[in-house]
């Protein structure tokens, strides 16, 4: 799977496009796809901004700089701190495996997840007080697929239907040094604040019927900067939001498929066309080799019409033979033809033809 970095875009990094770049952004993502950059340490991202970024949706300067660490800092702490009581839950053999109605006692399942839940909570907290409640999007595509996926999402952000919502910046992990099958990259799209559901479940719209893609929830830049991942031994949920917390199966499942029936739909003239232009080159090339005609058997005809047929055959081929040679001879030399014939046939074409008795004298 992709892993994360720091959330900070570097300064003067050729990966990195805005609208005051000197390439076009067409250019600039047919030139650095992810699938072809490889990771060699200076290049994990590539990012597109949008036009929306300002001081606004992402603060920057030495006091965010500041505010940001202070914040860091207090939710690592606080992450330390629940890392132990999770430990301590494990080993306390008073916390029953199982709740008990007659007893009233919770679990160790119930009181470890009322435990994660208040530090999620408490990490809100933080985030509010710091003013530090970006995060992003996480849509994880295989190699195959990330050139698409990320084209689109890119050229979304800048000019369409992405560019409409609170979205400001995306980026995607580029390809590890060293092949690694099954590899997933990573696509982050950042939002100004986690915690406005309703601007974070626009987002989620666009992306589903819009892109289409599978999506893993929303995480805090917070989140992020403590080191708290889907591993980490406090159990502490990484995701800010997950999809069904946002939006139902069915509303999900919906909206992708609009956005695949339209895919498919659009493609399928295409598909027709395309076809259609075939046909006539290769009605070019092959031409039609012509058949000797054959006498086709006819499995209701009687035996007397086959005798028939067979018969008017015989005298149309008897008669184009005698045919032929009348043809042949009326061009022969006439050096080489008799005088006596020559009368005779003379004779033959003025007069009506009688037949001739040859005297025995």
């Amino acid at each position: 799977m992709g892993k994360e970095s720091d959330d900070g875009v570097p300064q003067e990094y050729p990966y990195f496009w805005s609208k005051g770049s000197s390439i076009d952004l067409p250019d600039f993502l047919t030139k650095y796809k992810p699938s072809m950059v490889q990771n060699d340490g200076t290049k994990p991202w590539i990012w597109v901004e949008g036009s929306k970024r300002n001081s606004d949706t992402y603060p920057s300067g030495a006091a965010a700089a500041v505010s940001e660490a202070a914040a860091v800092c207090e939710a690592a702490a606080l992450l330390k701190e629940v890392t132990q009581r999770i430990e301590e839950i494990k080993n306390d053999d008073s916390i029953p495996m199982r709740s008990s109605k007659k007893t009233g006692a919770k679990s160790k399942k119930e009181v470890r997840e009322k435990v994660q839940a208040d530090a999620a909570e408490k990490l809100k907290e933080i985030s509010i007080k710091h003013n530090y409640v970006c995060g992003k999007w996480l849509i994880f595509a295989s190699a195959d697929k990330v050139d698409a996926i990320w084209s689109r999402i890119a050229t979304s952000l800048v000019s369409g239907a992405l560019a409409s919502t609170c979205a400001f910046l995306t980026k995607v992990a580029t390809s590890p040094a060293n092949e690694t099958p099954h590899h997933q990259h990573l696509i982050c799209l950042y939002i100004p604040n986690v915690y406005d559901k309703d601007s974070v479940t626009e987002v989620m719209k666009v992306l589903l019927r819009n892109h289409g893609v599978n999506l893993s929830g929303v995480k805090s830049d917070l989140y992020t900067g403590a080191g708290l991942d889907s591993k980490h031994p406090s159990g502490i949920p990484s995701t800010v939001w997950k999809n069904t917390s946002l939006l139902a199966d069915s509303e999900i499942k919906d909206l992708k498929d609009a956005f695949f029936s339209e895919l498919n739909a659009a493609s399928t003239p295409a598909a027709k066309l395309e076809e259609k232009k075939d046909k006539p080159s290769i009605a070019a090339k092959k031409r039609p080799v012509p058949k000797k005609k054959t006498q086709e058997d006819d499995p209701f005809a009687s035996e007397d019409e086959g005798d028939a047929q067979e018969a008017e055959r015989k005298q149309k081929v008897q008669a184009k033979g005698k045919s032929r040679k009348r043809s042949q001879s009326s061009d022969m030399d006439v050096d080489d033809m008799d005088v006596d014939d020559m009368d005779v046939d003379a004779d033959q074409s003025d007069k009506p033809k009688t037949k001739r008795i040859k005297s025995t004298r």
